[in-house]
This record gives structure tokens, sequence and C-alpha cells, in this order.
């Protein structure tokens, strides 16, 4: 597995109260957060002091600006590749995230697709990445990351769906 980019804190360290910092010491992962939603969840995240994780699929470029942005708020960031519809890849990056982070508080499931067609024109290759993004993703990341939230007795997890779902 390739080694997750990387930027050290370079944000203001003299804003250390916790009620502008709630989540200062908390971590958080954010899958398919390169790029809009998830990228407004990292920061959101960021800014109340959470170090944070993203992960992206074929958005390199956007990810490591995320990161830089993400670092400029004074915490810890990185981005790690991962193809989230295997299950392989999802327990690898966990386990990356894990060992950078030192553990996975919060987990924003963001990363998903869309095809859109009538049921009769829906290509049976879309429908099976559809689910295997949208939905069993989601299952091999909380099955990754609740554990560890269960051994801790504290944890969150976002799933975040799209209308296009209904």
């Amino acid at each position: 597995m390739p080694r997750p980019v990387v930027a050290e804190p370079v944000g203001p360290e003299d804003d250390n109260d916790v009620r502008n910092k709630p989540l200062r010491g908390k971590t958080a992962l954010v899958t398919g957060a390169a790029r809009r939603l998830g990228r407004a969840s990292a920061l959101a995240l960021a800014s109340a002091g959470a170090d944070v994780a993203i992960t992206f699929r074929n958005s390199s470029r956007e990810a490591r600006e995320t990161v830089v942005d993400l670092s400029a708020l004074g915490v810890r960031a990185f981005a790690l590749r991962c193809d989230i519809t295997d299950e392989a890849s999802v327990r690898g990056m966990m386990k990356e995230a894990g060992r950078e982070l030192g553990r996975i508080d919060i987990l924003v499931n963001n990363a998903g697709i869309q095809f859109v067609a009538n049921v009769e024109d829906f290509p049976v290759e879309k429908w099976d990445a559809v689910i295997a993004t949208n939905l069993s993703a989601v299952f091999h990341t909380c099955r990754c990351a609740v554990p560890g939230m269960k051994r801790r007795g504290w944890g969150r997890i976002i799933n975040i769906a799209s209308a296009h779902g209904l």
C-alpha cells in the first residue's frame, strides 16, 4: 500500500479553548473527501480541532490540496488512496489511518457514486458499482472502525447518502 500524503499542521496553535475547538484531541476519517461534500466535511471537522485523514480514489491532486488546507487549520492531516469497493483495500487503509492517527474516533462515510437511468436501461455493471461504492463500502469501513470505538467507549459514525437513493 502506498504511503499516505501527509502534511504537518501549520495553522495557529493559540486557540486551545475547547469551546472553540470541541474536537481537539479527536481523530476523523472521511471517505471520498478530496472534493465537494467530503472536502467540506473534512474541513469542518478540522475547524473543530480534529486531526483528519481523507480517502480518495482518483483525485490525487485535489486530495493533496485538501490536505494542505486541512493542515492550515492547525491539525494533522493526510490522504490515503483507497478503492473502497474492495474489502482488503479498506482494511489496509483503515490500518494505515489508525497508525497515522493513533485511532479513528469519527468515521464519515461520504464516498459515493451515481448513475441515473430507467430500470430497464440501467446497466448491471453500473448497478454493481453503485451498490459496491454506496452500500458495501460503508459496511466495510464501519466493520473496521467499530471494534476500536467499542473498546474505547466512544466513537461516532456518520453515513451520508444521496437523494438518488430514493
